[in-house]
């Protein structure tokens, strides 16, 4: 759908340029556009190369480690269905640890990897006595809901991408949404808790 309203969009911008006589000015804005995102994207190259070596090294020296520890009571409060000490809690810990501290390039092969943990307990409760609390096959469990509402609400204390966006297209500070990304972010993350806790009620009744 979106790739329709992209295209549109498109041909409408250069059907008018056409037509109001304009095909000069358009002809510059395409190559503007392009030129920009090339830069665009050679700056955001060079942050995830930088952040993600960040991350390699947070993870050798044990901080993220630490900081998964640090979350496995809160992961324990969000998803009780997961037994204690199966590997999908670690994963998600991981990825939410690496979401926090604003790091999403290095965050998806933790959480892609959660995901396929989540799916491998729902194989294992079909297999079990549990197999009335199982979901059908093919359905997203009430874990993975869970977990993917999270990530796309999770906390960020260094929105790193909006750092970088800001700076590429010259803001003076562009470490100024640090704050108020911290308070939307927070936000969003508590209103994601509450409903998931609200639905996950809802479904044990």
């Amino acid at each position: 759908m979106l790739n329709y309203l992209w295209g549109i969009m498109i041909l409408v911008g250069v059907f008018w340029g056409i037509l109001s006589g304009r095909p000069a000015e358009l002809t510059d804005g395409i190559l503007a556009g392009a030129k920009d995102a090339v830069s665009l994207c050679i700056t955001m190259a060079g942050v995830m190369a930088f952040w993600c070596g960040i991350m390699e090294v947070a993870k050798e020296a044990g901080i993220i480690r630490g900081l998964t520890r640090l979350l496995r009571p809160f992961v324990r409060f969000l998803f009780p269905g997961i037994p204690k000490g199966h590997k999908a809690a670690d994963e998600i810990s991981t990825n939410i640890a690496a979401n926090v501290l604003g790091l999403g390039w290095a965050a998806t092969p933790a959480g892609l990897k959660a995901m396929e943990s989540l799916e491998e307990l729902e194989e294992e409760r079909r297999k079990s006595k549990e197999r009335k609390a199982a979901v059908p096959r093919g359905t997203a469990s009430n874990e993975m809901c869970t977990f993917l509402i999270l990530n796309i609400s999770s906390l960020q204390l260094i929105p790193v991408n909006m750092i970088a966006y800001r700076s590429q297209y010259g803001a003076v500070n562009p470490a100024a949404i640090v704050g108020p990304a911290i308070v939307a972010t927070a936000v969003s993350t508590l209103t994601a808790i509450i409903f998931c806790k609200v639905m996950d009620g809802k479904r044990r009744v």
